[in-house]
């Protein structure tokens, strides 16, 4: 296993969805200047959302992307069909969330607990992401193909064009337009076609061994590309799963404010699980291509590497965000509401913590799909991005009021870390 082969997959990955981060952190403060307090409820009230689209891309792409790997590394496999069947299964799951877009928006954020005045806030944000669905589910399975294609440099310079797309578009469409709220959707939903253009690069070059068939997807083939994503879908759904737990817990507790300082936490804190996620997606190609020649010695040596480089960033990430806490959330606080960054400083420092053993969980269900331990990877998955967290957060904050909100995610990671730690020394893995 070389460590510079290695870093060539790994770093352009994390840069990637570094990128994906901070145009999410410059969403979020666009519109906290625009919309001030409702907007940036309204937006935290939609990230599950989000959650839900890209946890589907996630799983699909990538699932689909390290079949296609273990079958180029088996001598008799059949690799060439998975692109087709990803990218039209993603347009077949699209249509119910285009058409809920379309003509239920507002019932939609209802049903996320918004009321109607978020409603009124966030209602073409929500309509504009869920229309542009087909967009970031196809970008999701063209970067995850492209980056198993031997072309890692390509997918990173698609997902940072999209994100600039992004930053730049943002500021045109919510203040140069005064398209607000609508304006910010409108540039997130148009970016993922930034990408898949400059991908093309990579798909009329004649090192591009991909190709686009129109077939009817074979169940079969759906169904194990979905196994081998599951850690990338429940990784996914996780955000949106703790963000509708903890929406309905803060509302319950303070009401909206205490929902845009969580807000304001989460699109922050998504740098580490950006970037740790990136770690993950990028061991995953030599990861897949040593399990299928047999390297056991190989696969696990790429995976203590990707974990240390892990445990180093979210070392210097939980460090930088504990000192400049205070700093990070006055940026996104332009109504200088008081009540708001009284509860979003102490919540963030906390929160932050739980990087240090969700670093490690990420890497390891990433290396857990990618070697097509897709079982024990969906358990962790689960234990840390639904059962733990669920339980945690419920039990923790009728013990500790909102304190328990907050340390409810570290906990989580902890908890899950113990859990990873003991089943893969048992099992030998």
């Amino acid at each position: 296993m070389s460590n510079r082969k290695l870093r060539g997959y790994l770093f352009p990955n994390m840069l990637a969805m570094l990128g994906i981060s901070l145009y999410i952190i410059v969403d979020t403060y666009f519109i906290s200047a625009y919309a001030g307090t409702n907007g940036i409820t309204a937006l935290n009230l939609i990230i599950p959302v989000f959650s839900v689209i890209f946890a589907i891309g996630g799983m699909l792409g990538n699932g689909a992307a390290t079949a296609y790997s273990l079958e180029k590394a088996t001598p008799n496999g059949k690799a060439e069909d998975y692109f087709s069947v990803a990218v039209i299964t993603d347009l077949i799951i699209s249509i119910p969330l285009v058409f809920i877009g379309a003509v239920y928006p507002k019932e939609a954020l209802g049903l996320l607990g918004a009321d109607e005045l978020i409603t009124q806030v966030g209602c073409s944000y929500i309509s504009t992401v869920l229309i542009c669905t087909p967009l970031y589910l196809i970008n999701s399975s063209c970067t995850a193909f492209v980056r198993n294609d031997g072309a890692p440099n390509i997918a990173m310079a698609a997902t940072l064009a999209s994100s600039f797309f992004n930053v730049v578009f943002d500021y045109v469409f919510i203040f140069l337009f005064d398209w607000g709220m609508f304006g910010a959707a409108l540039a997130t939903g148009i970016s993922p076609l930034i990408s898949i253009l400059v991908m093309l690069w990579h798909f009329l070059s004649k090192r591009n061994t991909i190709r686009l068939r129109l077939i009817l997807p074979k169940i079969k083939m759906v169904v194990r590309s979905c196994r081998l994503g599951v850690g990338y879908f429940i990784g996914e759904i996780a955000g949106g799963v703790t963000g509708f737990v903890f929406n309905t817990i803060l509302l319950r507790i303070s009401g909206n404010v205490a929902v845009a300082a969580y807000g304001i936490v989460c699109n922050v804190a998504v740098i580490g699980t950006a970037v740790f996620s990136g770690v993950a997606q990028g061991l995953q190609p030599m990861a897949s291509e040593a399990q299928g020649s047999g390297d056991v010695a190989g696969r696990k040596a790429i995976c203590r590497y990707a974990i240390k480089v892990a445990v180093w960033i979210a070392v210097g990430i939980v460090s930088g965000l504990v000192v400049f806490a205070p700093q990070v959330v006055t940026l996104f606080n332009s109504e200088k509401d008081m009540a708001m960054e009284a509860l979003a400083i102490p919540n963030l420092q906390l929160y932050v913590i739980g990087f240090l053993p969700a670093s490690v969980n990420i890497a390891l269900c990433g290396y857990l799909g990618a070697v097509g331990r897709d079982r024990l990877c969906g358990i962790l998955s689960v234990c840390r991005g639904v059962v733990a967290i669920i339980f945690f957060a419920v039990v923790l904050s009728h013990l500790f009021g909102i304190l328990g909100v907050w340390i409810a995610y570290p906990v989580t990671e902890f908890f899950t870390l113990m859990v990873a730690l003991l089943t893969i020394k048992k099992r030998g893995i």
